[in-house]
C-alpha cells in the first residue's frame, strides 16, 4: 500500500508544482490575468498562491507534514475558483464553458485536498513519509 500511496502523492502534485513554478516564472502576465478577473492586489495573490501550491505540493510528495500540505492546497484553491474563474460574470458563452471548467476543476482539487487532509491527519502509519501528521484527527 506504500507504494501505491506515493505514486498517487506523486501524480496529484505535479499540477501544482508546475503552476507554482508558471506562478514565479511568469509572474507578470499571471498578474495581469488576475487583475482582468477583479482580484484585488493581484500581484500578491499571484505569488502568494504560488507560495501556498509550492509548499503544500512539496510537503505532500516528500511526506513532510503532507497533511499541513494538502490543508495549505485546500486553503488556495477554494479562493481562486471563486475569484479567478467567475463563469457567472463571462461575456461569450466559451469563455463561460472555459471559467466553469477550470471553477469545477478548482473545487474538485479542493475536494481532494480536504480529504488528502483528513486522510494524512486521521492515518499514523502513512510509509514512505519523512514525518507523520501534524494534525490528528
Amino acid at each position: 500500500m506504500d507504494i501505491v500511496v506515493l505514486i498517487g502523492r506523486v501524480l496529484f502534485v505535479v499540477l501544482f508544482v508546475s503552476s507554482a513554478i508558471g506562478h514565479f516564472s511568469q509572474t507578470e502576465a499571471m498578474t495581469g490575468y488576475a487583475r482582468s478577473q477583479g482580484v484585488p492586489a493581484p500581484r500578491i495573490g499571484v505569488l502568494a498562491s504560488g507560495v501556498l501550491m509550492g509548499l503544500g505540493a512539496l510537503s505532500i510528495l516528500l511526506g513532510v507534514w503532507a497533511d499541513l500540505g494538502a490543508l495549505l492546497l485546500f486553503i488556495m484553491l477554494l479562493p481562486t475558483a471563486f475569484f479567478m474563474h467567475r463563469f457567472w460574470a463571462a461575456d461569450d458563452p466559451q469563455t463561460e464553458q472555459n471559467e466553469m471548467i477550470q471553477f469545477n476543476k478548482d473545487l474538485a482539487l479542493a475536494g481532494a485536498s480536504l480529504m488528502l487532509f483528513a486522510f494524512f491527519a486521521h492515518t499514523e502509519e502513512l510509509g514512505l513519509t519523512l514525518t507523520g501528521p501534524l494534525f490528528h484527527l
